[in-house]
């Protein structure tokens, strides 16, 4: 088994996108045009770290 998303414990890439979409209380589509914007090889690091900005942004309220 090669596939990193199934050894994680996700059916797919997609499943584990829409998993981390929900346990963050980020919209999907934001979760999935941020990860097609960075790419898979940043799947379990840059996306998950990117996610925890905007949901810290979203309930900040330092707005700019």
């Amino acid at each position: 088994m090669d596939n990193v998303y199934q050894i994680n414990g996700y059916e797919s890439r997609k499943d584990y996108l829409q998993q981390l979409a929900d346990g963050m209380g980020i919209e999907r589509s934001t979760v999935f045009a941020l990860a097609d914007l960075l790419g898979e090889t940043e799947d379990f690091d840059g996306l998950v770290t990117s996610l925890e900005d905007i949901g810290n942004t979203e309930n900040s309220d330092d707005w700019f």
